[in-house]
């Protein structure tokens, strides 16, 4: 199927998708924010795509967008793509991981399926691209992450970085720059509690860093 379809239809494919993760259906709203296109846009996509045959979303107005599961599936392998190709530049190319986003994002609707494979097995297929976010199988089922926001620890207790939301390349250089990488453990040694914020001590590091929480609501940790 995804040989009929646009990169544009991939692209909401795939923003439907992480939407859902995190508020059940997506909101034509919140698509438009993040592909930074006009509302109207949003809900002429979304129509066409509920007429596909099969069907590749379903909306309903005013409770918003879900994927049927043959958009998943279309979704699940552009996920697949992207985030194979940042692992791929991040480890073979010598890309930092601020930058394999914007690349990945030019490249994830043009590879093969046999192309998207070899780069697998070259990096020994991976469950992991460098923010921590879990690559889909080849199966297109989704291994297991962490879910759990760094900003829910207090005062010492103790964690590893899992993973890292990768829509800010300022933020990632900042994270990177104090060592709040992917494995890096910590124990939170601070919390305020009129601002959130939370310090940390990074395991092998003598200064602890200070995290607001537009900062640890986007890191997942597992507890030690």
């Amino acid at each position: 199927m995804r040989d009929l379809l646009t990169h544009a239809v991939e692209d909401y494919l795939k923003t439907i998708y992480d939407l859902s993760l995190n508020y059940g259906r997506a909101s034509t709203t919140q698509i438009a924010d993040v592909l930074d296109v006009a509302p109207a846009s949003v809900t002429g996509m979304v129509k066409k795509l509920t007429g596909t045959t099969p069907p590749l979303v379903e909306y309903q107005k005013h409770r918003g967008v879900v994927l049927t599961p043959d958009g998943e599936k279309v979704a699940l392998e552009i996920i697949r793509h992207h985030r194979l190709l940042e692992l791929f530049l991040h480890e073979t190319l010598g890309y930092s991981w601020d930058e394999v986003d914007a690349e990945a994002d030019l490249l994830e609707h043009v590879i093969s399926d046999k192309f998207e494979q070899r780069i697998a097995e070259v990096l020994g297929n991976p469950t992991h691209d460098p923010h921590g976010d879990p690559i889909p199988t080849r199966d297109l089922e989704i291994p297991s992450h962490a879910t759990l926001c760094l900003s829910h620890l207090r005062p010492d207790e103790r964690g590893s970085i899992q993973r890292v939301r990768d829509t800010d390349p300022e933020l990632l250089r900042y994270l990177s720059d104090h060592g709040v990488v992917p494995q890096a453990s910590f124990t939170v040694t601070g919390f305020t509690s009129f601002d959130g914020n939370l310090t940390l001590l990074i395991d092998g590091q003598d200064k602890p860093v200070v995290l607001g929480t537009r900062i640890t609501q986007q890191i997942f940790v597992e507890k030690e």
